[in-house]
């Protein structure tokens, strides 16, 4: 009888292959001179790469565009986390709703809405400002750094707030009544001990959103390249898809620094969130924040917080609905309105690529998320319930991921899979997909693992059930939220993914977020819109279908028991 392979040993061989193969091969191929000569070492892609003139310029650009978002994203969230946790702000639940559902608007759509509302040339908001205070040239042009860091910023917002709401609801807030009585000012108040106790948090998002915002591809690519502005993620873009021959080998080289930025940054996250402790100001269980009153501020503030809510959410959809509609962007009015028609939605339904890209994204959005969430499930349960230390270096691993920009470790990928069969197809995009989206199912499974005692898997062991029985009748029924979540997160960023999917994909292996880019290339606005509103549409039909069923598998379990 054969005897099982030992768990975790297993499972590191696995996470290892998902997290570390593309590093290592993208090592390898930022010294090869290409496909055909892989292994032959030189460093000529270095020097070629970065003694480029105008790879000093991408560099700032790159810095000015993370720096911006991350500084823009954040003091929207500390305003809105103040508002949330401290102050007696009516209809809170918005804040609720401002830091999840922004996250099921795919980053690609949410830019094309701002391009389609501020373009310089036919934007609606410009024309609408042209026509009403009778300005010759267009008011803002989104094609441009500030537009970049505009969108962007907005994009990261929910990150920073999900990051600063919960330091601000701990914060002691007799410590700024002690500095008010003592003669201190609110300013002085503010940034003598409210900031320096939130240093941590505020340093916390401003390093993860400058993370996101690096790895970031669809602002650059819908707002930054038609202005032509570049960023570490477009330039490697530009090296894999313009000319005669994609040069993998400079890719990589580029990718080398972005990745090795995002890594170091990721550490300062770490250590930053682990020193939070010095910072704490709760001791006491009863405990209980003063809401401050805003007295006649109230409605004035809400109408703000509304308004945001309104462009992060509303916003988009709306526009890509009535772009969706007309044969041509051009600002609402009765003549617009009178040419409105079904055609751009019949024309995307009639497409074949754009049905196949269909297809392909809901196909790798079930599958992946599938097969994802079965992998956290025993990846969580080692890192919580093994305390070994083969348990800590597979929570390593399979965190690792987070801090790799998608399109560079679609780079290391290619590079794996041009020399196997697995080349141009789905399974290429689904183990991409897999590794870089780990993370995603991981956390809410290891907190729900966290929440079950070991009593209960002991009590089956004592009674004769065994591990795997012990985890499909007891551990498993128990995970059920978290197994829901951790399914709608990663079908939802399967569904919608783009970053890996421009490196990896292939005449045949086209997705939704692919067809859409190519749409914007050629200026299909109209195609894109209505593509975009199906790829909503996908991504919330899978969020509900999914909760409704974790409704029904717990309710049955309920009734079992």
């Amino acid at each position: 009888m054969l005897k099982k392979p030992p768990l975790t040993p297993t499972l590191i061989l696995i996470v290892g292959f998902l997290t570390v193969l593309p590093v290592l091969m993208l090592v390898i191929g930022s010294f090869s001179e290409g496909f055909g000569t892989f292994g032959t070492l030189t460093v000529d892609k270095y020097v070629e790469a970065y003694t480029d003139p105008a790879f000093a310029d991408i560099l700032l650009n790159t810095l000015i565009f993370t720096l911006g978002s991350a500084v823009l994203a954040t003091l929207f969230a500390l305003f809105l986390a103040y508002m949330n946790t401290r102050t007696n702000i009516p209809f809170k639940f918005l804040f609720g709703v401002i830091s999840i559902i922004p996250m099921m608007i795919p980053h690609i759509l949410f830019s094309v809405s701002w391009v389609l509302l501020l373009n310089p040339s036919n934007g609606i908001l410009n024309r609408l400002a042209m026509h009403l205070f009778g300005l010759e040239n267009s008011f803002f042009n989104i094609y441009s750094l500030p537009g970049m860091i505009l969108v962007e910023g907005l994009l990261d917002l929910p990150i920073a707030y999900l990051i600063l709401a919960p330091a601000m609801s701990a914060f002691d807030v007799s410590l700024e009544e002690s500095s008010k009585v003592c003669g201190a000012s609110v300013f002085r108040t503010l940034t003598r001990v409210t900031l320096p106790v939130l240093r941590p948090a505020i340093l916390a998002s401003v390093i993860l959103v400058i993370v996101r915002s690096l790895a970031s591809f669809a602002v650059p690519s819908i707002v930054g390249m038609p202005g032509r502005i570049y960023v570490l993620s477009t330039h490697i873009y530009r090296i894999i898809s313009t000319g005669f021959a994609a040069d993998y080998g400079k890719a990589a080289a580029v990718g080398m620094s972005a990745l090795a930025a995002s890594i170091v940054l990721i550490y300062l996250y770490r250590y930053l969130t682990s020193e939070s402790s010095k910072y704490v100001t709760i001791s006491s269980r009863g405990f209980k924040p003063a809401l401050i009153d805003l007295k006649g501020y109230k409605y004035p503030l809400f109408a703000v917080v509304g308004l945001l809510s309104f462009v992060l959410i509303v916003v988009p959809v709306i526009v890509l609905f009535y772009t969706s509609m007309l044969p041509y962007v051009m600002m609402p009015s009765a003549k617009a309105f009178a040419q409105m028609s079904w055609k751009n939605w019949i024309d995307v339904l009639k497409d074949p690529v754009s049905l196949l890209a269909l297809k392909n994204s809901v196909t790798l959005g079930v599958v992946g998320a599938t097969l994802g969430i079965i992998l956290s499930i025993f990846v969580s349960y080692v890192i919580v319930k093994k305390r070994t230390v083969a348990a800590g270096i597979l929570e390593s691993l399979s965190f690792l991921s987070f801090s790799f920009p998608g399109i560079v470790i679609g780079v290391g990928f290619m590079w794996f899979f041009v020399r196997t069969p697995l080349y141009a197809t789905l399974t290429a995009l689904l183990i991409g997909y897999i590794a870089t989206y780990l993370p995603y199912g991981i956390r809410p499974l290891s907190s729900a693992f966290v929440q079950i005692h070991s009593n209960l898997e002991e009590s089956a062991r004592v009674c004769g059930a065994g591990p795997f029985y012990t985890m499909r009748r007891i551990v498993i029924p128990l995970l059920i939220p978290g197994i829901i979540s951790g399914w709608i997160l990663m079908a939802t960023m399967f569904v919608r993914e783009l970053t890996l999917s421009v490196v990896l994909s292939r005449p045949g292996t086209e997705v939704l977020a692919v067809q859409i880019l190519r749409f914007a290339e050629d200026g299909l606005w109209g195609r894109l819109s209505a593509l975009g509103i199906i790829m909503i549409f996908i991504s919330s039909s899978l969020v509900i279908a999914a909760t409704l069923l974790g409704k029904k598998l717990k309710k049955m379990e309920t009734t079992e028991g």
